[in-house]
């Protein structure tokens, strides 16, 4: 079996570079959004309880629906603006999926920095922002970072499925596989998926090591 993959892998190089690309684009815009939403947000809900639950229920109802239906429902809405069909369906979709790790993991590390941290900050005089900035984002990154390492992953294997509705990736060899009855495609494909996402969240793990600040570390 695995002959057989290094062979195939050999044998659509090219197809499987092109594929890869195009599944980290998806990915990796979706994730850039997502952050640029997600952390702003859950940073104002951490002032702002009652909000912060209402929030933090829909994001969790809109990652149990189902991707199929996401992306279908994608299609007519976006169709208004005659983007119902390919990139742009699936990054919305993604960005929607990637909220709950993203603004829970944030909230929740925002909300657990210690409070003596903050004491001490307030009394040598720091403002809000100031606080934020060099005290409660650095010690809250490596939760942070743990969301969005969740939100990157599960975004990886669900960004397949976006090829469904033309969005390219590494779905696009899966779905050519399950209509040719090829097992290579799809056993090509499906591996290419799982070797990007275990790069991914390792790379994003030594990421966050070098983000957590020294004395959480030793801790």
């Amino acid at each position: 079996m695995i002959q057989k993959i290094m062979d195939f892998a050999v044998d659509y190089k090219e197809t499987l570079l092109s594929l890869t690309v195009e599944h980290i684009e998806l990915v990796g815009l979706a994730i850039i959004i997502a952050i640029a939403i997600g952390i702003p947000l859950a940073i104002y809900l951490t002032t702002n309880d009652s909000l912060a639950e209402m929030v933090l229920q829909l994001a969790s109802i809109m990652i149990t629906i189902p991707s199929f239906a996401l992306f279908g429902i994608m299609i007519p809405v976006l169709s208004i603006i005659n983007q119902g069909i390919g990139f742009v369906p699936g990054v919305v979709a993604l960005v929607l999926y990637s909220q709950l790790p993203i603004i829970r993991n944030t909230y929740v590390a925002i909300k657990n920095v210690d409070p003596d941290l903050r004491d001490a900050a307030n009394g040598i005089g720091m403002t809000t922002w100031q606080r934020l900035r060099k005290i409660e984002i650095p010690n809250a990154m490596p939760l942070i970072m743990g969301g969005i390492r969740t939100a990157v992953v599960l975004n990886i294997g669900i960004g397949t499925i976006a090829s469904f509705i033309g969005s390219g990736g590494l779905g696009v060899m899966i779905n050519q596989g399950i209509g040719r009855h090829s097992e290579p495609l799809i056993i090509g494909g499906s591996v290419a998926v799982a070797i990007l996402a275990i790069v991914a969240d390792a790379l994003l793990g030594l990421l966050q090591l070098w983000l957590t600040p020294k004395g959480a570390k030793s801790s």
